[in-house]
């Protein structure tokens, strides 16, 4: 604690600095230099947590319109955003499964699906069950109903190789199944809305599907492969019961399933039904907001509803907050011409092969993410990037997109990632098993996420 309270001071002296040596050191305009410090005040406390992550995201809201940056209604129309709606009503969606409890059902019904009759199947089997449900539900919220399942069915086994790979297995896969939609995980939707902010483009949910799911696809039997190469033999365990379908289940699952379909098909194929039905005005956080007001409505068969507001206004609140203050920050980068300072500083990069460059920036950005939080890394790279892949002469997102999802590919350290941190904290796993499994995963992470994205975005953008 502290600790922590000395970074209450050195936050705004580190500011100061940052303003004194931009403006004057390297001639950048007084805005610039500004906004710079600005950024360094809110990444240090940020990162140390000197105040509350999403007090610390209210800094832009009050910084840049008293320093002259951004007019107050120019910032808080950052708040305003329809990517933070598209959040808002899939964290109260998610909450609507959890509490219906379908997510237990689908995801011990996917494992029992494809088997526990070897100790790799039952990895496998617990990973592929992990990464589905994390596109849809929180990936915390996914590794806590998966890991009691999973440390329930390792009490009948005393196999520590099975023990590590199978806690590392739903740990890295809970974080890697985010990727796979544009709401799985808090990266994707920075992405989302500071591409549309700068380029004036929406990038729609099934498109980031296109690109998400091969992704997954690839990924997940790679980790598998790798930490279940010690395994081999039989498994002869029992599975927890799944038991009959509930009528709340059953309706949750009808609901979130339209929304799914509405958001896959809002503008594919041929226009999507935005266009057969003339609702051109429509988008994803519409969809979501509607699926949400549907569980508000539709009986669980208990004399309840599908969703009460006890347990909808239970999602984090915080982390709307966080998304709007670098969607400000990223506002402030452009308005201030800081953007493109940086980006020019990083021309050099330009003269790389392309594939080389993606390349190089998954590896930065995963390793960087180790050690500090992924949302903080994308949504101070992501604006940058923009302006770089201007100078490159190519759409920002070939940059982005791998980027984004490289800040989802952690996993070595448990203060990497949720999954990371909740998996150590089983006491099952040492630290350096975690170190170990995860310096490899990292790298073959990485370099297939920059190649596979490279060649995928290179055909659909």
């Amino acid at each position: 604690m502290m600790q922590r309270s000395y970074f209450l001071a050195i936050g705004p002296i580190c500011a100061l600095l940052t303003y004194l040596v931009c403006n004057y050191a390297l001639d950048f305009p007084h805005g610039a230099a500004i906004t710079a410090g600005i950024t360094v005040l809110t990444v240090i406390w940020w990162v140390s947590e000197a105040l509350p992550i999403p007090v610390t995201s209210i800094v832009p809201f009050a910084a840049l319109p008293l320093f002259g940056i951004l007019t107050h209604r120019e910032v808080s129309a950052s708040l305003g955003s329809h990517v933070i709606l598209l959040l808002m009503g899939a964290f109260m969606l998610s909450k609507t499964l959890e509490r219906s409890g379908v997510h237990r059902r689908l995801a011990l019904m996917m494992i029992n699906a494809i088997g526990a009759h070897s100790q790799k199947q039952l990895v496998f089997g617990f990973m592929i069950a992990t990464a589905i449900l994390s596109m849809w539900i929180s990936n915390t919220a996914t590794i806590l109903i998966m890991l009691p399942i999973a440390l329930a069915i390792l009490t009948q086994v005393k196999h520590k190789p099975l023990k590590i790979a199978l806690i590392l297995g739903i740990a890295y896969s809970a974080s890697v199944g985010g990727l796979g939609t544009i709401i799985g995980t808090p990266p994707n939707v920075i992405f989302a809305g500071l591409y549309e902010e700068q380029s004036g483009q929406e990038f729609s949910f099934l498109k980031w599907m296109a690109i998400g799911i091969p992704v997954v696809v690839v990924a997940i039997p790679i980790m598998a492969l790798w930490l279940t190469r010690r395994l081999s033999g039989p498994l002869d365990v029992d599975m927890p019961s799944v038991g009959a379908w509930q009528i709340q289940e059953k309706r949750t699952l009808i609901v979130f399933g339209l929304a799914v379909l509405a958001w896959v098909t809002r503008n594919e194929p041929f226009g999507g039904w935005s266009a057969l039905l003339d609702i051109r005005m429509a988008g994803d956080s519409t969809v979501a907001l509607a699926a949400v007001i549907l569980m508000f409505i539709v009986p669980n068969g208990r004399g309840e509803k599908l969703l009460d507001w006890k347990t909808a206004v239970d999602i984090p609140w915080g982390m709307l907050l966080l998304f709007a203050g670098g969607i400000a920050l990223a506002k402030g980068f452009t308005a201030s011409g800081l953007s493109e300072i940086i980006g020019d500083g990083l021309s050099v990069f330009t003269e790389f092969p392309l594939l080389i460059t993606i390349l190089l920036l998954c590896l930065t950005v995963t390793y960087l993410t180790e050690i500090t939080s992924n949302i903080a890394t994308a949504t101070l790279i992501l604006p940058i990037l923009y302006v770089v892949g201007i100078n490159y002469g190519i759409d920002p997102a070939i940059l982005m997109i791998p980027a984004t999802m490289a800040a989802s590919c952690a996993f070595m350290l448990p203060v990497a990632t949720a999954p990371n941190a909740i998996a150590y904290g089983t006491g099952e796993i040492d630290i350096k098993d975690m170190v170990v499994e995860g310096a490899v995963l990292s790298l073959l992470i990485s370099t297939m996420l920059a190649m596979l994205v490279f060649a995928i975005l290179k055909v659909i953008i």
